[in-house]
C-alpha cells in the first residue's frame, strides 16, 4: 500500500486488513458445500448413505485438528497461519478434484476420509487466523466483527455454487477446482495486509469504526439479496450468467474503497485531539469483576487472609482464563454442549440436503444449499448487529438470542418432518438463519466470558463441536436412520424416496433444539450480572467521548 506508520496509516492498513479478512471469510465457508458434490462422490465410488456421512463426517473432524490452529496463533503471526490454511485446502480439495473428474482412479476409502479431513482443516486455520485479529484489532465492536465475518462464512457456500451454477453449468469437478484454487489465491493476497494493529485509542475512531461497520454490512446485505435474486430467476445460462459474475466480483471487490477512505480522512484529522478511552488492554473489555486482588497492607499475611486472597486469585467471568481455567467452569460446558444442539443438528441437514432434496422428488437441490447459505448470512450478520446494540442499550446478555434461534429451529425442524409443499424451502431459510446466529452469536459471548488472552485456542475447543455434531447427528443418526428406510441399488449404495426417509431424523433434532433453549436460558441468567456490567461500561465511556 505505500502507508507508512503514522497514525493515518495504521488506520488505513487496519481497515484494509479487515477487507482481505471479509475476502478470506468469503471463500472460506467451503465446508458447507458437501452437498454440491456428494451425490458424485456416493455414486462413483458405490457407497451406501452411511458411508456417505462418514465421509462428511471426516471433513468435519479437521475441524477438531483446529485446536493446532488455536494453539498456534499465539505463537505464530497471522500470515503463517494464512499460509498452512491454504496450502493443506489446495491439497485436500485438489484431490477431491482429481477424483470426481475421473483424472485419478477413485482413492480407498480411508484415502479419502484423509483428504477430506484436510479440506475440513484447512478452514480452521483461516477462520482462527482471521478471528482472533480481527476481534483484538476492534475489540470495542466484537458484535459487528463476527457478524460480518461470519455473515461472509455462510454466503461463501452461495458465492461457490451460484458461480460455478453460472460458469460452469454447477458441474461437481468444476465446483471442487473452484474449492481448491480460489481460496489460495485470496489468502495470499491476505498474507501481506491482515495482522495485529493497536485497536481504537479515542471515541473518534471508535465512532468511526461504528461507521465504517454499517458500511460493510450494507454491502454484505447487497451481496445476499443479489444471490438471493440469481437464485430465484433461474435464468442461468449464457450471457447473463457471465454478467452475473462479473457484477458480484465487483461487489465483493467493493469495501476496498473503505481503508483508501480512512487513510484519506485521517490525514485530514491527525491534529485533532481526542480524549483517550480509559484503556486497560484486554480488562476493560471483559470486565474485570474481581480486580482489586493487590495486598492491602504490608502486615504478614494471616491463614485466613491467604485463603481470601488465594480465592481472589481464581479469574471470575469476564476476567482472562487460560483454557483449563476456562473448562474447569460450569458456564463453559453449559455454553458447549448448547453450542453443540444447535450446531450439530444443523450440520447434519447441511450434509444431507442432497439426499434430503431426492427424497422429496427435487432433482436439482443447488438452490437449498444456496438457499441455507444466504439466510445464514442473514442471521448471522444481523445478529452480531443487534446483540452488541441491546447489550450496548439495556445489557440484554447474548446468550438469549441463541436460545430463541433455538425455538425458531425446533419450528423449522418439525416443519420438514410434515414435508408440506414447500416445507423443504421453509426449512432451509430457518435452519440458515438460525445456523448463523449460532455461530455470530457464540464468538463474542466467548470472549467475554474468557477474555482475550487465549482467545484462539478457547475459540478452537469450541469449535470441536462441529466434527462432533457431525459425527452424532449426521454421521449416525442421519446415517442409520437413512439406511434403514432405503432400499439397495445394482453395483452397491442405496436410496430411499419419500417423506418418511427423514421424518424420525427431523423429530429427533427438533427435540435435541429443545434441550439448546433450556441451556441457553442457563447460561443467560448465569450471566445476566456480566451483561450488566459490560452495559455499564459501554455507558460510562460516552460522556467522556462526547465532552470535548
Amino acid at each position: 500500500m505505500g502507508f507508512g506508520r503514522s497514525p493515518s496509516s495504521s488506520s488505513a492498513l487496519k481497515w484494509l486488513g479487515f477487507v482481505t479478512a471479509v475476502w478470506v471469510q468469503a471463500i472460506s465457508g467451503n465446508n458447507y458445500t458437501f452437498s454440491n458434490y456428494s451425490d458424485a462422490l456416493k455414486s462413483l465410488m458405490n457407497l451406501t448413505q452411511l458411508e456417505l456421512n462418514s465421509l462428511s463426517v471426516a471433513k468435519d473432524v479437521g475441524k477438531a485438528f483446529g485446536i493446532l490452529a488455536g494453539l498456534a496463533s499465539d505463537r505464530l503471526s497471522t500470515p503463517v497461519i494464512l499460509l498452512i490454511g491454504c496450502f493443506e485446502g489446495l491439497i485436500g480439495y485438489g484431490v477431491q478434484w482429481l477424483v470426481v473428474s475421473r483424472t485419478i482412479q477413485p482413492l480407498p476409502y480411508w484415502q479419502m476420509c484423509i483428504f477430506l479431513c484436510m479440506g475440513g482443516n484447512s478452514t480452521t486455520w483461516m477462520n482462527t487466523a482471521v478471528l482472533v485479529t480481527c476481534i483484538r484489532n476492534f475489540r470495542r465492536n466484537r458484535g459487528p466483527v463476527s457478524g460480518i465475518l461470519k455473515g461472509y462464512v455462510g454466503l461463501s457456500t452461495a458465492i461457490f455454487t451460484d458461480v460455478c451454477t453460472a460458469l460452469f453449468s454447477a458441474d461437481p469437478a468444476s465446483f471442487l477446482i473452484l474449492l481448491s484454487v480460489v481460496p489460495f489465491a485470496v489468502c495470499l493476497t491476505a498474507v501481506l495486509f491482515l495482522r495485529e494493529i493497536p485497536p481504537a485509542a479515542s471515541a473518534a475512531e471508535e465512532n468511526e469504526e461504528s461507521r465504517y461497520f454499517a458500511v460493510f454490512n450494507i454491502v454484505a446485505v447487497v451481496v445476499a439479496v443479489y444471490l438471493q435474486s440469481y437464485d430465484i430467476i433461474g435464468v442461468k445460462t449464457g450471457a447473463i450468467s457471465i454478467a452475473f459474475a462479473s457484477v458480484l466480483l465487483v461487489l465483493l471487490a467493493s469495501p476496498i474503497a473503505i481503508p483508501f477512505h480512512a487513510y484519506v480522512r485521517s490525514l485530514n484529522h491527525e491534529e485533532d485531539a481526542e480524549e483517550p478511552l480509559l484503556r486497560s488492554e484486554i480488562a476493560e473489555e471483559t470486565v474485570v469483576v474481581g480486580a482489586a486482588a493487590a495486598a492491602d497492607n504490608e502486615l504478614p499475611p494471616s491463614p485466613k487472609l491467604l485463603k481470601e486472597e488465594e480465592e481472589k486469585k481464581r479469574p471470575v467471568l469476564g476476567d482472562e482464563h487460560t483454557i483449563v481455567e476456562a473448562m474447569l467452569t460450569v458456564d463453559f460446558w453449559v455454553l458447549f454442549v448448547s453450542f453443540l444442539c444447535g450446531v450439530g443438528t444443523g450440520l447434519a441437514v447441511m450434509n444431507n440436503m442432497g439426499q434430503i432434496g431426492l427424497a422429496l422428488g427435487y432433482t436439482d437441490v443447488s438452490i437449498f444449499v444456496s438457499m441455507t447459505s444466504i439466510w445464514g448470512f442473514f442471521g448471522r450478520i444481523l445478529s452480531g448487529t443487534i446483540s452488541e446494540h441491546f447489550i450496548k442499550k439495556y445489557g440484554t446478555p447474548r446468550p438469549l438470542w441463541n436460545a430463541a434461534s433455538q425455538i425458531i429451529m425446533a419450528v423449522g425442524y418439525l416443519v420438514m418432518a410434515l414435508a408440506m409443499p414447500g416445507s423443504l424451502y421453509i426449512g432451509s431459510m430457518v435452519v440458515g438463519v438460525c445456523y448463523g446466529v449460532r455461530l455470530a452469536i457464540t464468538v463474542p459471548t466467548a470472549s467475554e466470558l474468557f477474555g482475550l488472552k487465549y482467545y484462539g485456542l478457547i475459540y478452537n475447543i469450541l469449535v470441536l463441536n462441529l466434527p462432533l455434531g457431525s459425527f452424532l447427528f449426521s454421521g449416525l443418526l442421519a446415517g442409520l436412520l437413512y439406511d434403514a428406510q432405503a432400499t439397495p441399488t445394482p453395483g452397491g449404495g442405496n436410496t430411499c424416496v419419500g417423506a418418511h426417509c427423514f421424518r424420525l431424523i427431523f423429530i429427533v433434532m427438533a427435540i435435541t433444539s429443545i434441550v439448546g433453549v433450556a441451556l441457553d436460558i442457563l447460561l443467560a441468567f448465569r450471566t445476566k450480572d456480566i451483561y450488566a456490567k459490560i452495559h455499564g461500561s459501554k455507558n460510562a465511556k460516552k460522556p467522556s467521548g462526547n465532552h470535548r
